[in-house]
């Protein structure tokens, strides 16, 4: 299949890949549906949700958009349930994570190679390490108080003042950690240190359950290129990125693409593939890269911000990895250009809040460009056929950073 052949679409399957996110699929709908009455009522088209048929977990779009009339089916590519299981563990099993993560990251050369790619999301990185470094020194402060307190009641009742001290410093320190646990929503520290443990964990490489959802998902999204559809497009957004780079290899090996079936596009969003390809053991993964980037069964964009701290912003994650091949396609590196395609009132609204920048690749645009999640996931033309000529950002960063390079046979 020709990934820039020419094909009007009517009817699409979208997979939709989550990053590592514990919440129940159901927020990705809500999003799709008011982020699309917002980008309809700016860019005037019509759009329409409606309730998905079967067990699994998705929508329908009818969709009027640049003269045509497309239906679209979505469908969200369920992992919360691994992330949340990853979450399980307590103060001192976090705490144990960040031990572990940072020596992994530190000793591995993973760390200083991401410092020269980008220094957003490692920043992004160290924050959940410096917050809860900065909680437990609070903790411990508040804790020797009041054992200082209680230690000088019992000197003053006539008993040993260590023997209240320690314990009363031990039973606050350990209050107060907790409330910042359970407050988290707010400071995000232990969601993040969760985020990256995952991936340190294994030195980069997939736990067994998340090689089982993929080959899962590969099963999915074979079948639906087996439909009467014409086009099947993938979006892995964040971490979900660099699952779907695993998921589609897979397929293409597999030998499951149907040379006369659907047009097949990958879309990755605000993705962060070198925080786990820059790892030791992520031999797999690069394999992945580097087969995908050479491919021609599918059409593969990469869209990122600069503005966008948490992502690595217009650095092409197979150049990067060290992985490139002679003959590399994909993908096509484009910026969403946040400062351009947002007015100056709206990135002013948003320009610090961070984790919803990182969720903006999803949302509408009051200065829309050339990328549109809602016109690429609903309107008449194929991924291939919207970006054919287009030209990757002159900004982007192909340097082989990766401390590892070694690949999977």
């Amino acid at each position: 299949m020709d990934g820039s052949a020419m094909r009007q679409v009517r009817r699409r399957r979208v997979f939709y890949i989550p990053g590592f996110d514990p919440i129940h699929p159901r927020r990705y709908r809500e999003l799709y549906r008011r982020e699309a009455a917002a980008q309809a009522a700016l860019s005037g088209f019509d759009l329409e949700l409606s309730p998905a048929q079967g067990r699994r977990f998705g929508w329908n779009v009818a969709a009027r958009v640049e003269g045509g009339e497309v239906r679209a089916e979505f469908e969200v590519l369920v992992w919360s349930d691994i992330v949340r299981d990853q979450m399980q563990g307590g103060v001192v099993a976090t705490y144990g994570q960040l031990l572990r993560t940072a020596w992994t990251y530190i000793a591995s050369g993973t760390l200083g190679r991401l410092m020269r790619l980008r220094k957003g999301p490692v920043i992004a990185a160290l924050y959940p390490v410096v917050m809860l470094l900065m909680q437990l020194a609070v903790a411990l402060g508040l804790g020797a108080f009041a054992g200082g307190f209680a230690g000088r009641l019992a000197v003053w009742a006539g008993g040993p003042g260590a023997l209240a001290f320690w314990p009363v410093l031990a039973l606050v320190a350990a209050a107060v950690l907790e409330a910042f646990r359970r407050h988290d929503r707010r400071l995000f520290a232990y969601y993040l240190m969760h985020d990256y443990a995952f991936a340190a964990r294994w030195g980069g490489a997939n736990p067994p359950a998340l090689d089982a959802r993929l080959a899962e998902f590969e099963t999915r999204i074979a079948a639906a290129l087996t439909e009467d559809v014409d086009e099947v497009l993938v979006v892995g957004h964040s971490s979900g990125a660099h699952l779907a780079v695993s998921v589609l290899s897979g397929l293409i090996r597999a030998g499951r693409v149907p040379e006369s079936g659907p047009a097949l596009g990958f879309l990755s969003l605000g993705q962060v593939v070198p925080m786990m390809s820059f790892l030791p053991e992520a031999r797999r993964l690069r394999a992945d890269l580097a087969y995908l980037s050479a491919r021609d069964e599918l059409a593969w964009v990469d869209v990122t911000a600069p503005g966008d701290g948490c992502a690595f912003a217009l650095c092409d994650p197979v150049a990067v990895s060290g992985v490139a091949p002679k003959d590399q396609r994909w993908p096509l590196v484009i910026s969403a250009a946040f400062t351009q395609t947002l007015s100056p009132a709206r990135w002013r609204e948003l320009r610090w809040r961070f984790f919803r920048l990182h969720f903006q690749y999803l949302c509408a645009f009051d200065r829309p460009g050339d990328y549109d999640y809602f016109r690429v996931t609903a309107g008449p033309l194929t991924l291939a056929e919207r970006f054919a000529g287009r030209a990757a950002s002159r900004s982007t960063i192909r340097r082989a950073l990766s401390p590892h390079v070694t690949v999977a046979a």
